[in-house]
């Protein structure tokens, strides 16, 4: 068997997009998700200071960099891969304005696949769920899976507020497990939970994550969710702080008349009713 390349040939291959400038936390998170899917398909990857050196470019903007692994190997589709080459793409961010329109997709998914857990080039479906909602006017589609139950966007998890408590749709539903949402689980409790479709009438917001846009309020079609502007960029400070003991020094975030304590989460703002 000759050798190809497969990620053309047969969408073996997996990518990262990471907005620069970025962190030593952020970038872990990236690489670790990358070198996890890359074992789970026995694609070769590189070490963890390659990937570094890559992506720690120097930057006078914000800027969207995607770091392709790209899968070269046998040319049988049931071959292996033997080594990998990279496609790294730099270009200007430019973030997309708030409120995301959102609308439920037509496209459903299967709770059980299993590319839907990992971030490949194998991304048709992805882009025919976003087409469709761009034609018809949104900004993206929601996918939903065979129980009627909410998994994410075409390239966003999805983060739900609730009184004063956060939920996103549970991983067994079959979604992506986000390195924006990684970092914010990790900093404040996140409750995951298995979110049919009738039931989004229940939460107060609907916030879009992922690495480019850290978060952003939405709303969705055909609900009354409100846009909370304020939520949002509760949840960019804390994203963008170090973790809850660099909260308690940080003012700004603390709901009013409330201090965080060290080693405890901080409360979500106040919410005019």
């Amino acid at each position: 068997m000759g050798v190809s390349n497969r990620t053309l040939l047969y969408g073996e291959g997996l990518f990262e997009t990471i907005k620069l400038p970025s962190t030593e936390e952020r970038l872990k998170l990236h690489y670790e998700r990358l070198k996890s899917s890359a074992e789970f398909f026995g694609i070769p990857c590189p070490s963890y200071e390659e990937f570094i050196k890559d992506c720690l470019l120097p930057v006078e903007e914000p800027t969207y960099l995607k770091f392709c692994l790209l899968s070269e190997g046998d040319d049988y589709y049931g071959g292996s891969s033997k080594t990998y080459q990279k496609l790294i793409i730099k270009k200007k961010l430019n973030p997309p304005k708030a409120p995301l329109s959102l609308k439920p997709s037509p496209y459903r998914r299967h709770s059980e696949d299993p590319l839907c857990k990992h971030k490949t080039t194998s991304y048709l479906f992805n882009v025919l769920v976003k087409k469709d909602a761009l034609r018809d006017g949104f900004y993206d589609g929601i996918v939903i899976n065979e129980r009627e139950e909410v998994c994410e966007t075409s390239s966003a998890n999805l983060l739900f507020l609730k009184g004063s408590k956060f939920y996103t749709p549970a991983v067994e539903c079959g979604r992506l497990e986000g390195t924006t949402l990684r970092l914010l689980k990790a900093r404040i409790e996140v409750q995951e939970e298995r979110i049919r479709v009738d039931r989004l009438k229940e939460f107060e917001g609907v916030f879009l994550l992922n690495a480019l846009i850290d978060c952003l309020p939405a709303q969705i079609s055909g609900t009354n969710l409100k846009v909370l502007p304020e939520v949002a960029e509760y949840i960019v400070k804390i994203l963008k702080a170090g973790g809850v003991a660099e909260l308690a020094d940080a003012g700004d975030l603390k709901s009013p008349g409330e201090n965080p304590r060290e080693g405890s989460s901080p409360s979500t703002p106040t919410l005019k009713r």
